[in-house]
Order: C-alpha cells, then structure tokens, then sequence
C-alpha cells in the first residue's frame, strides 16, 4: 500500500508542480536581491568593485623610506566583521581580493581564515597577497596555499646594502625571495614580484635576477608620495628624497622592458586605479595627492561608500587590472558521502 502511495504521489502533476514552484521560490529569495542589486548598479553607472585591495592592517616589521601606507595606527577588525565587509564586497561584485598591508603575515590565523573564507564561503575567482616575505613560512603555505592564487613580494633590490638602506633589508632578502619562489611552485600559487623605483635603486640592472626568478607578472611602481602619509617631516616618512623624474622612471622601465613579465606603473597610471579598503572597511582615494576616506561599508553599505571617493575604472583597465588572476587548480578527489558527512560539506 505505501509503495502504492508512492508511485501516485510521484506521478501526480500537481506534486510536481507544487514541488517546482517551491523551488523557483527558494531561489528566487536567495538570487533576486543580487539581481536587483546589479541591475541598480548598472542603470546608474554606478562602477563594480571588481578588483579590491585590503589593507587590514598597517604594521609593519620593515622602515621603508617611501612607505605610503604607514602605521599611523594599530586598529585590526574582528575577524567577523572583516568576514562581514569582505561579503558585502562580494555581493556588489568583487571577483579579486588583494590582501596587503602593513605586513599581512604579521597574522597568520587572522589571515588564514581570511583567504579560506574568500574561497570557501565567497567563491572568489582570485586571492591574492603583498608582502615583504620575511615571515612567510613553507608550513603557512602548506596550510592555506590552496586558498591562495597570487602571492606577490616585494624586492626593490638585489643588492643588500640598497635593501637596508631603502629599511627592509636584513641580508637575507634574495635568499629568501627564490625559496618563497619555489615554495610557490610546490604550492601551486603564482609566484608575482612588486618592485618600487627611487632615488637608490633606478639605476641598478634587475635584468638577470628577475629572469632566474620568473614571475608571472612583475609590477614595477614609481615611487609614490601621497600627502598626509610621507610627504614632509611631520609625517611617519618622508619620500621627498626618495622621489624621481618621470624621465628617470623611464630609464629603469628601458631597462627592463624585454623582460616578458614586465608592468611598469608610472604615478600618473597608479594615481586612483587602484581601489583601496583601509583597516576600518573605507574606501580610499589617494587620486588627488591628499588620502581621503570613505565612510565604512560596514555602517553605510558599499554603494554609499563607494560613491564618496573616486576610483578611475578606466585607468583601473588601461593599467590591466583584469589579467589572468586564478590559479590552474589541482582536480580534487572525490570525496566519500562520510567524509563529506564528517567536514560538515554534506548539506542535508
């Protein structure tokens, strides 16, 4: 008898159509506010934050000269109202992330979490990180390298004594720079290189260095000064002599050019292509000299937010801002119904 009342349940029209329409309903709750959303960006203009650059914190461990970003203060989220910002972010469009600082492997856990929840809970294409390499570890790698696509240090030079006197020199630099290197090829990440262009290291030949290390993209700046973070004597640093002409930039960039991997970035290109996340979830704009911040996507929304600042979507594309940004991802195992079951993966 039950299996009677199973077959005419099944094959009863108004089950299914009940049945479906319960199933347009639970997806349309979950995708229609995204919809919406969207479709408002887009009929006012309103630019998608595709490309975000976070910078959860400010310390540091090293005294660059020409630093923009300096510790002014100490201020980190809570780990869930990072997760609650990076969301929000996530709903109005971003597809990358790049964590920077400060020094992000100053926390490790913080940062852990951080990059497994914008690949497990916010499917993002790319996750990226800057850092000055001196406290990346092969065991943080071994961890968290899945969640991570592109892991970007900075190298300013090849030559020691330039490295201590730019402030992030401790004579193990270089040393350090091909084993990151390679623990990113053991790690399936994409090794990238960041280097910024000064008064003491414009005229140095990186040319057969960078070539042995082979990064995937290598992002030459030139050094920048931003007012209120190092532009005189009142603040943290002082970048007046560290400066150069766009002629001198142009020097290093001839230099360098055939590398393939090659990015050069002038201060004109970086001004406000770039959109920037400070340690309180606002929005900055360093596009007219001066840092000037948004309210918090956490109190006002990213709209609102993002409104009070100017980001050049236009310079942010002709810099090529959107580039081959994930990783080739290793085909994972299939899992057994019990070990989805144990790692709670298994939604019943």
């Amino acid at each position: 008898m039950a299996g009677g009342f199973i077959l005419t349940l099944a094959g009863s029209p108004t089950s299914w159509m009940v049945a479906g329409a319960a199933i347009i309903l639970a997806l349309s709750v979950v995708a229609l506010p995204a919809a919406v959303r969207t479709i408002r960006r887009r009929l006012s203009r309103q630019p998608i934050p595709v490309s975000v650059n976070y910078f959860f914190s400010r310390k540091c461990n090293k005294e660059c000269g020409f630093c923009f970003h300096t510790a002014k203060t100490s201020y980190v989220l809570s780990q869930a109202d990072a997760h609650r910002g990076l969301r929000l972010l996530r709903e109005a469009g971003m597809k990358k992330l790049n964590i920077a600082g400060g020094e992000p492997f100053l926390y490790p856990k913080f940062l852990g979490a951080m990059v497994r929840f914008c690949k497990e809970a916010l499917h993002l294409e790319s996750v990226s990180i800057v850092t000055n390499g001196s406290k990346v570890t092969e065991a943080w790698l071994a961890e968290y390298g899945r969640y991570v696509d592109v892991l970007a240090v900075s190298c300013d030079s090849f030559n020691e004594q330039t490295n201590i006197a730019i402030g992030r020199g401790d004579g193990n630099n270089v040393q350090q720079l091909f084993r990151i290197r390679d623990w990113c090829r053991t790690h399936n990440i994409k090794f990238k290189l960041n280097t910024v262009v000064c008064r003491l290291n414009f005229e140095e030949d990186m040319f057969d260095m960078v070539s042995k290390l082979a990064p995937f993209r290598w992002k030459v700046f030139q050094v920048l000064m931003v007012r209120g973070e190092n532009d005189s004597e009142e603040t943290l640093r002082d970048v007046r002599k560290w400066e150069i002409s766009d002629e001198e930039f142009g020097v290093f960039c001839d230099r360098h050019k055939a590398i393939p991997a090659f990015i050069p970035e002038s201060n004109r290109v970086m001004a406000s292509s770039y959109l920037l996340v400070d340690e309180y979830m606002r929005f900055m704009d360093k596009g007219s000299g001066k840092m000037r911040e948004s309210e918090s996507i956490l109190d006002v929304g990213v709209e609102k937010a993002l409104s009070q600042v100017r980001w050049d979507h236009d310079a942010f594309l002709e810099r090529g801002g959107v580039y081959d940004w994930s990783k080739e991802m290793a085909v994972p195992e299939k899992a057994s119904v019990g070990d989805m079951a144990a790692n709670g993966s298994l939604d019943w």
